[in-house]
């Protein structure tokens, strides 16, 4: 049967939900013999579903392959604001159990011809009685498709306790319909030749149901089933890396703070070295202790105009070298004074860049915090940020070994702080999120 569909069956039937998915966008999906969680881990990536849950009786192949579901390092490192929470449980589908009661879509794969015949009254019972979502969708073999399945004997499965024809799954759906409250939908995937479609209709047969209390309706029955009942064992469970996490948001901001700040000061001083005398004071100071390079006096609004007022794209100042500025109102933010300390034999340079800089110059840094005031919140207190006395600006440090101690030159070459060598972060780091930005 692989050979006779394009793309292969399960494939299809598949993307049968996927594409249900992607129209109608439910938040919470049970996938009901999840088995090897090959639906589940395409649906992982749909950014509508906030929690997607799987059941299966076999709980050995379900622990085999649930690490697949597991968020990948890109997850961490560039979180979403999207939630998504993954579980699996190991149960029977003819058992209740409340923690899967409300979901706005179950799906059934190939699943109940699995079951005994009284069984499936069990699963019609919990499924559209005890769960009630607000959509099912169901699909099982079309004992009808079987003549033109080559080789084919008996049912497709050894497992499978009954195939029915296209009027018993028919019949069975209306019943359910009755009974619970729904509406059906009856389609399938894998189609016969053109001139035996009408006469064997699909391989598969799916059956998609809508509760008629629709979406916004209350589908969580009241009275005594309504109390909790825990039958199914959990044996996975995963919240994805979200931005509306706020310890996330916080370590995501930071990182990207620390970088940003860093890119624009070495934008800076690099602007300032190709410019004569000034820059050559900056790096050579001699001495011991620290010096703060900030001559910031400008109000925030002046801040925000400087970066504004001269780029008509921040996403491609930031690209560019600081020189594209007027030089003259650029050092006037980022600026430079000692205030020597005769303390240690290292030289500590802090370069004040401005919160309204930042988040002026940095799209991703204004995406992440939304607003000046709410940055200056959100990076107060944290021990990787230093702020300005005023908390109006990051403080970055450079620091330069002795000299002496390095065995060379006081030259300026030697001391272009460095090439930067001090900094966290690597080439391959930059182009990532300059990627990103």
């Amino acid at each position: 049967m692989a050979t006779m569909f394009s793309p292969a069956l399960h494939r299809q039937r598949h993307q049968f939900v996927i594409d249900f998915v992607n129209r109608n966008k439910p938040k919470k999906v049970l996938d009901l013999g999840c088995s090897e969680c090959s639906l589940l881990k395409k649906l992982k990536f749909n950014r509508d579903i906030e929690l997607l849950v799987g059941l299966d009786i076999n709980g050995a192949k379900v622990k085999k392959h649930m690490h697949g579901l597991a968020p990948l390092s890109t997850d961490y490192l560039q979180p979403s604001y999207d939630q998504l929470r993954i579980e699996l449980y190991q149960g029977s589908v003819t058992q209740k159990d409340s923690r899967l009661r409300g979901f706005d879509l179950v799906t059934s794969i190939e699943l109940i011809e699995h079951l005994s015949l009284a069984d499936v009254e069990l699963f019609s019972a919990v499924v559209f009685g005890y769960m009630t979502p607000v959509a099912v969708i169901v699909s099982t073999p079309n004992s009808e498709f079987n003549l033109l399945l080559p080789g084919l004997s008996g049912f497709r499965h050894s497992d499978h306790k009954f195939e029915w024809t296209r009027a018993e799954f028919r019949s069975w759906a209306l019943k359910v319909c009755l009974d619970y409250g729904y509406e059906v939908e009856f389609t399938g995937v894998g189609q016969a030749p053109q001139e035996q479609q009408d006469s064997v209709g699909f391989c598969s047969q799916i059956g998609v149901f809508q509760w008629l209390g629709g979406r916004n309706g209350s589908n969580i029955l009241l009275g005594d089933e309504a109390e909790d009942v825990f039958s199914y064992t959990l044996l996975y469970s995963i919240n994805y890396p979200s931005l509306r996490d706020n310890n996330m948001l916080r370590r995501v901001l930071v990182s990207e703070v620390l970088y940003s700040a860093e890119k624009l000061m070495n934008r800076w001083l690099e602007e300032k070295t190709g410019n004569g005398d000034g820059a050559a004071t900056l790096c050579q100071t001699e001495g011991e202790g620290e010096e703060f390079l900030s001559e910031l006096c400008m109000e925030v609004e002046e801040q925000q105009t400087v970066c504004a007022e001269e780029m008509k794209n921040p996403v491609e100042q930031c690209g560019r070298s600081v020189s594209d500025c007027e030089k003259g109102e650029y050092d006037e933010v980022l600026g430079t004074k000692g205030q020597k300390q005769q303390e240690s034999s290292t030289l500590r340079r802090y370069v004040s860049v401005p919160l309204a800089v930042l988040w002026s110059c940095c799209p991703k840094v204004s995406a992440l915090s939304g607003s000046v005031s709410n940055l200056r919140h959100l990076l107060m207190g944290n021990p990787e940020i230093k702020l300005s006395q005023d908390g109006s600006a990051v403080l970055v440090t450079h620091q330069e070994e002795d000299q002496e101690e390095e065995g060379v030159d006081n030259g300026l070459e030697d001391s272009r702080y460095a090439e930067a060598s001090h900094y966290s972060h690597s080439a391959e780091q930059e182009e990532e999120w300059e990627a990103n930005v």
